[in-house]
């Protein structure tokens, strides 16, 4: 199983509730994500990013499948215009 953990911070944060419901509605578009989590930041640190989605995927090709099918891109595009910051790291599990 391949994780994929993506954490962003917008320009502005009211976007957050969009971007969350954007994501929320991919899996069942998208055959290749096996689960789907977006979390929001609860606390309001200002060093925390806004937002953290985590996906699993069968394995790097399944990540790839997701990335690049066009329900994915459209989100991408919407968000590369608010995004301040994006960080992610993709690990395998048993």
């Amino acid at each position: 199983m391949l994780t994929h953990v993506v954490m962003w911070t917008l320009a502005d944060p009211a976007d957050v509730p969009e971007a969350k419901a954007r994501l929320e509605a991919l899996p069942p578009q998208i055959p290749a994500i096996r689960s789907l989590t977006v979390g929001v930041d609860a606390l309001g640190d200002p060093d925390a990013v806004h937002f953290v989605l985590i996906t699993t995927h069968d394995d790097a090709e399944g990540l790839a499948a997701y990335a690049s099918h066009p329900v994915h891109q459209e989100f991408g595009a919407w968000l590369r215009e608010r995004r301040t910051t994006r960080t992610v790291v993709d690990y395998y599990s048993d």
